[in-house]
């Protein structure tokens, strides 16, 4: 069912999981002990009711078809394998090697290049912080 929707579509469907992911791990500091896929869940169909325009498109047959629900869940759950095993890239790594240097703080692990991105942004708020 879901091969059979339009490119743009299945595109537009990959960049909301990717953002729902990144937004709940983000609200949790990606602390993998505080991860829970119910609430993971509760914010992904917020998400799909009230901002992803591509399923307000769908046809109201295929949102209430299970095969297309199970069909989506599987395409959650491969996206996220994705992104939880892409590893950080190597610009990452130096630059969060220089912010942790720059910062004075211990260096901490990180697993992907979606964490990698999260815990940059996150130390260069800390340094902007530091400044002013």
């Amino acid at each position: 069912m879901l091969k059979q929707l339009p490119h743009r579509m299945k595109m537009n469907m990959t960049l909301s999981i990717k953002k729902v992911f990144e937004r709940y791990m983000a609200s949790i500091g990606w602390d993998e002990t505080k991860y829970n896929a119910t609430t993971l869940m509760e914010q992904w169909r917020h998400y799909l009711y009230n901002e992803a325009t591509w399923f307000a498109e769908l046809d109201d047959t295929i949102k209430t078809n299970p095969q297309f629900h199970e069909q989506l869940a599987a395409r959650i759950n491969e996206i996220i394998d994705q992104l939880v095993n892409e590893p950080p890239t190597d610009e990452q790594i130096a630059e969060i090697n220089r912010l942790v240097e720059r910062l004075g703080i211990d260096d901490f692990p990180y697993g992907c290049k979606l964490e990698a991105k999260y815990h940059i942004e996150r130390l260069q708020h800390e340094l902007k912080k530091k400044k002013s």
